[in-house]
């Protein structure tokens, strides 16, 4: 079988798709991840037909327009999308592709896991056990704040939020929801629209952000005073949503009474202010890193590379 085309990719690839990269394609795969100049470099020496880059890497007009003329795919192993400048790349008739779904599972896991480690104080008793277990807790102390029952207000209803809303009604909790669209009935369920966030924060014992980047700064202080007093706030989307600095004043003041993060305004150079609070647990990006999950990733991105040389529509195509 002829090989697609060239691909140049800013990652490693694992030895278990090794095999069908290079069956599929003359592939120029790194044995560490790359910055945007070495992969422009590489593309300018190999004139590949596809890119293959990671959330970590950004693509901005300047860089596209520096690509060389036989690129017709960049395949992207996340879901989101913010760092690629998809106009600028579809304005070159460059196709851009991103991976759905199979991330859905192992973020909305980690999205739970934020939520548990921030209400029952998880960091500071990992500290004590990491210390010798010197504090020895007395009857009322060191105690965090029960999940279930909880009234979780979800802030966007797409396939990450819908996981996390059903992991949290094991939990018993009551859900909200603010979305762009109301949901159908069926995937809406029992979880209570609000057409507006304003209207939905006094309502949110816990607040849930897992919609996509790009949107400009979504929590900001006059929203984070709007929840109830001590409420716990819980971000696996994207830093870029919420003023950090907003953030630190409620959790200090106890108008947030706990956060769990997985994302922030700057990464991995983020604001360990975060970190010296005792009511933060926070998490390196690692929502989606399991391996099953970055295999699948790595597999629809991969697989949008190759639909697109083949000249057909892949289904993770981004459109806009």
């Amino acid at each position: 079988m002829s090989k697609l085309g060239r691909v140049v990719a800013s990652l490693p690839i694992p030895p278990v798709l090794r095999d069908r990269v290079d069956a599929q394609f003359d592939c120029f795969a790194p044995d560490r991840h790359l910055r945007t100049d070495d992969v422009l470099a590489l593309a300018d020496q190999h004139q590949p037909d596809g890119l293959l880059v990671s959330l970590g890497m950004p693509i901005r007009a300047e860089h596209i327009a520096r690509l060389p003329g036989s690129v017709k795919v960049i395949a992207t192993t996340s879901v989101g999308y913010d760092h690629i400048d998809v106009a600028a790349a579809n304005a070159r008739g460059i196709s851009v592709c991103n991976t759905p779904d199979v991330l859905t599972d192992a973020t909305a896991d980690t999205h739970m896991l934020l939520l548990l480690g921030a209400a029952r104080r998880a960091k500071e008793h990992v500290r004590n056990m990491d210390g010798g277990w010197n504090i020895r807790n007395g009857f009322f102390q060191g105690l965090g704040v029960d999940v279930a029952g909880k009234t979780i207000g979800i802030v966007g209803m797409g396939r990450i939020g819908r996981a996390v809303a059903d992991r949290a009604r094991g939990f018993r909790m009551p859900i909200l929801y603010h979305n762009r669209t109301r949901l159908s009935p069926d995937l809406e369920g029992d979880a209570r629209y609000f057409a507006t966030l304003e209207d939905m924060l006094p309502h949110c014992q816990v607040l849930s952000l897992n919609l996509p980047g790009g949107q400009g700064v979504l929590m900001t202080a006059e929203r984070f005073a709007l929840l109830p007093q001590g409420a716990i706030f819980v971000n696996s989307a994207r830093g870029s949503l919420v003023d950090e600095d907003a953030l630190l004043e409620a959790l200090k003041s106890g108008q947030v009474g706990a956060a769990g993060l997985d994302v922030f305004q700057k990464e991995p150079a983020y604001d360990t202010r975060l970190n010296d609070l005792e009511n933060t647990f926070l998490l390196p990006h690692i929502g989606s890193a399991t391996v099953e999950t970055r295999t699948a990733m790595l597999e629809l991105a991969i697989e949008g590379i190759a639909e697109v040389l083949a000249g057909r529509a892949p289904s993770n195509v981004v459109r806009l």
